[in-house]
């Protein structure tokens, strides 16, 4: 059985200006603006929803399968799936059309300029959760807004359980079409900000939004999460990383995490503390995919977390 991955596949360039913006950009010629930025320093990365999450579970060993549709120019990405044992069975490329990609400039105060150019991305729908079998669990993240509606739709038709990940699709959605998709959904991941804009979008609680959902997670970054489930609220603490590198791909790496906790049936605090695993292994290094735990030293991070948990709960009490 496979878990089924739809969502973005992307090409991430980033650019680093020596420099901060503020000291190029004239407040009072803002409204004509010509500035361009010399960057010496430029590298590339994979990245998408999809690929992301992808890569991690398939660190973990959990069996993804990528839908997602790509351009003319995924040849690169594609040798890179192969090296990494990723599936293509249901990737299609779109003829005349780029790879979705961001453009992201980041100067020496972290502030970023991103452009983003979906490309292909926008024609997900022309892939069908139909054309799949054998799925166990599917995760509905950031792609076209067709192509989300078309394979929740499908997903609920067919009886496969599925996890909704809004992510950064969210301005693409009124209150009414949220509520559509976590209706068909098993569970609901966001991050604090997203859940916040659900909220006031919908105008439902958290609590409310809970219960029509299994699990409803919330990560908050360096301070853990918390998963809504079973009428409780279990608070998940964050895993300390060895260093912090780049958040980029943190939060699908938690999704790889949960995905592969809840195929196998585990609680959801033993769910929770993989996929804090996986996102402190993945803040150490740059870009979404360049991280390459094997499973033991996984296990490893995992457990060695969990006794520092026990610890300090047994000195709270």
């Amino acid at each position: 059985m496979s878990i089924l991955i739809c969502g973005s596949l992307a090409y991430d360039t980033i650019m680093v200006f020596q420099d901060q913006f503020k000291n190029h950009i004239l407040p009072d010629k803002i409204h004509a603006l010509s500035v361009a930025f010399y960057v010496p320093e430029m590298r590339r990365e994979f990245g998408g929803t999809a690929g992301n999450i992808a890569y991690n579970l398939q660190l973990l060993e959990g069996n993804p399968l990528i839908m997602a549709t790509v351009g003319e120019d995924f040849a690169p990405y594609a040798a890179w799936m192969k090296q990494n044992n990723l599936a293509e069975t249901h990737i299609t490329t779109i003829q005349n059309s780029y790879t979705a990609q961001a453009f992201i400039t980041t100067d020496t105060d972290d502030n970023q300029i991103t452009a983003f150019h979906p490309g292909a991305m926008v024609e997900s729908h022309q892939n069908s959760v139909k054309d799949t079998n054998k799925i166990a669990l599917a995760i509905i993240a950031p792609d076209g807004r067709d192509g989300m509606f078309q394979h929740a739709r499908e997903c609920h038709e067919l009886g496969i359980p599925f996890m909704f990940d809004p992510g950064q699709g969210l301005p693409m959605f009124n209150g009414e079409e949220l509520l559509y998709f976590i209706e068909m959904a098993d569970y609901l991941a966001v991050n604090d900000y997203e859940s916040q804009i659900i909220q006031d979008k919908t105008g439902l609680t958290l609590t409310e939004l809970a219960a029509k959902v299994k699990a409803l997670i919330v990560t908050l970054g360096g301070n853990g999460s918390y998963i809504y489930a079973d009428g409780q609220r279990f608070d998940i603490p964050s895993v300390k990383a060895d260093k912090i590198i780049d958040p980029t791909g943190c939060g699908d790496a938690y999704r790889a995490g949960l995905l592969y906790g809840i195929v196998r049936g585990w609680d959801w605090p033993t769910c929770g503390r993989l996929a804090s695993t996986m996102g402190a292994i993945k803040i150490a290094s740059r870009g979404g995919q360049n991280h390459k735990p094997t499973r033991e030293e996984i296990e490893n991070v995992y457990a060695q977390a969990l006794v520092k948990q026990v610890v300090a709960d047994e000195q709270v009490h």
